[in-house]
């Protein structure tokens, strides 16, 4: 991933408990939403809080912790790569999702 230019990390709170799928052939991969913090000054020099909540999937592989440890509340770090998928709901409409394809992720021991 080192001379990807589609690269990303971030570092924030588990929204929900990791939903962990396997596939047929064996693979295994989490589920789960990330909230990332940021604090905006306004134009009167009040300071806010924005929240942005990211949708992440990981694949089972080197360097990503047990998917059991990934808790509502857990505070993580994660390196990997946006992707947009475009899908028809069963209702035939036409939807975009952005997600985070995590490729590493760490659970520190200090926040």
């Amino acid at each position: 991933m080192d001379k990807s230019l589609n690269r990303v990390e971030l570092r924030g709170r588990v929204g929900h408990d990791a939903r962990i799928l396997r596939t047929e052939n064996g693979g295994v991969a989490a589920r789960f939403t990330l909230a990332t913090n940021e604090i905006i000054r306004g134009r009167d020099d009040s300071l806010r809080e924005e929240v942005t909540w990211h949708s992440v999937v990981a694949w089972s592989r080197k360097g990503m912790p047990d998917f059991e440890k990934i808790r509502k509340g857990t505070f993580l770090a994660l390196e990997g790569k946006i992707r947009y998928v475009k899908y028809t709901s069963s209702q035939g409409e036409e939807r975009n999702v952005t997600e985070i394809v995590a490729q590493k992720i760490t659970i520190p021991l200090v926040e």
